[in-house]
């Protein structure tokens, strides 16, 4: 039989009753700090007529108001720090639809915790001491990449900080380095693959496993990525405002992703109404962290559909499970990783003096998500010549990368050739078929 590998046994496996008595404790404490540390916070629960007393455990969870993204926008950039400044070690980001960015706030003991749930999702995929981990992911404000970074370090692999980019040398250091571990977007672990099979290099790697997020991927995805690699590729989940990467991840099983339940505490809730729905239900999935010092979230709304089971796993995990994500309740789109929202591009068209007449087109090609906005142009615009209008575009593209971080191609087209809708308009049109 073989043997079963956990970072933390005695917590990935431990029992139901202890985990509850856990998080009971846990959830008590963080409110009570939030409440006395958190203006923003104490706002939010006096109007819901709540003191930390009320708070008794899990069953009283349900009594705490909701945090939203757009929460986070507001109390920008220091608002919900629930401890001081000098305390902070780390900052990381996430995009917004405004200048405001949502910010997330670590201390060293929120770094090791973060790094030790990304550890658990290395030894889960195989990983070990005598392993070569291939991070891919971006760094920077970017978590993926630090994230797993941080979490190979802990296991006592061998790490490569390689960071996304430059396939040529990503793939001459997969070579030459050995790497049995890879971890990046699965979009660009399929670009690699197809590279590699181009150059006729499959028999020069030696990789077994991939750790694969931040976007979406269907089934099928993975499973081409794992013939044109002979690895298996596991799942893994977060959000920059929890912790990033290591939220929950894959075991072997890959019937869901293991929720870090120690760190955080998963329900389902009606999107529409707030209310708390059953075990399996589909819903949106919120989440609260009860172990983070220095940025604590309470409820907070992923806006991810997904659903959770407790079914038992024969990996051994104890931790209950979340499925993959199979859509969001608003209109975020992740491209590349990154999270795009309409109204960021909305803001730099009207900005630039163009009519909120535009189209979003994303599609996959060569298992790589391309990003298209075709735009309006004014009948003014429309009379320019075509090197003014070359030089529209172009300006656009420049506007939009430093908005989203990634590259958007934009067509302009000529006055009142996108089609009107009498209802909502159809500005995203999403031709990947990620589900």
């Amino acid at each position: 039989m073989e043997q079963k590998k956990y970072f933390q046994p005695e917590i990935e496996c431990a029992s139901q009753e202890k985990m509850r008595a856990w998080q009971n404790e846990r959830l008590k404490n963080t409110v009570r700090r939030v409440y006395d540390s958190v203006p923003y916070y104490r706002e939010l629960m006096k109007e819901k007529n709540l003191t930390p007393d009320d708070i008794g455990g899990l069953d009283d969870l349900c009594r705490l108001p909701f945090l939203s993204k757009d929460d986070l926008r507001e109390a920008y950039p220091y608002g919900l720090l629930a401890r001081p400044l000098s305390d902070c070690v780390r900052i990381q980001s996430t995009s917004g639809t405004t200048g405001k960015r949502v910010v997330a706030f670590y201390t060293q003991h929120d770094l090791d915790v973060w790094e030790e749930c990304c550890a658990r999702a290395i030894v889960a995929a195989g990983g070990g001491k005598d392993d070569v981990v291939h991070v891919c992911y971006g760094y920077g404000l970017f978590t993926g990449g630090p994230g797993l970074n941080g979490g190979s370090h802990k296991v006592g692999s061998l790490t490569l900080p390689m960071s996304s980019g430059n396939t040529e040398r990503q793939i001459q250091f997969l070579c030459d380095l050995e790497a049995t571990i890879i971890c990046c977007t699965p979009s660009y672990a399929a670009y690699i693959a197809e590279t590699i099979a181009e150059k006729g290099l499959k028999d020069k790697i030696k990789l077994k496993a991939g750790i694969f997020g931040a976007e979406a991927w269907s089934e099928e995805m993975r499973h081409d990525i794992e013939n044109m690699l002979g690895i298996k590729a596991y799942d893994i989940y977060g959000l920059t405002e929890l912790c990033g990467p290591g939220v929950s991840f894959e075991c072997s099983e890959q019937t869901g992703m293991h929720i870090n339940e120690d760190h955080f505490i998963a329900e389902i809730i009606n999107p529409d109404t707030g209310e708390v729905l059953p075990e399996g239900s589909i819903g949106e999935l919120v989440f609260t962290s009860i172990t983070k010092e220095a940025f604590p979230l309470i409820r907070y709304r992923t806006r991810d559909i997904c659903h959770l089971t407790r079914k038992p796993c024969s990996c051994g995990r104890t931790h209950v499970k979340m499925c993959k994500p199979m859509g969001r309740s608003d209109d975020m789109l992740i491209v590349k990783g990154v999270n795009v929202f309409p109204s960021q591009i909305e803001t730099v068209l009207i900005n630039r003096g163009y009519p909120a007449n535009y189209q979003i087109v994303v599609d996959r090609v060569k298992n790589s998500d391309t990003l298209e906005v075709q735009v309006e142009m004014t009948n003014e615009m429309f009379s320019d010549n075509l090197g003014a209008v070359a030089s529209r575009e172009r300006e656009l593209v420049d506007a939009l990368k430093s908005m989203l971080g990634i590259y958007a191609n934009v067509k302009l087209v000529n006055p009142k050739t996108i089609t009107r809708s009498e209802g909502k308009a159809q500005r995203v049109i999403d031709k990947r078929k990620l589900h």
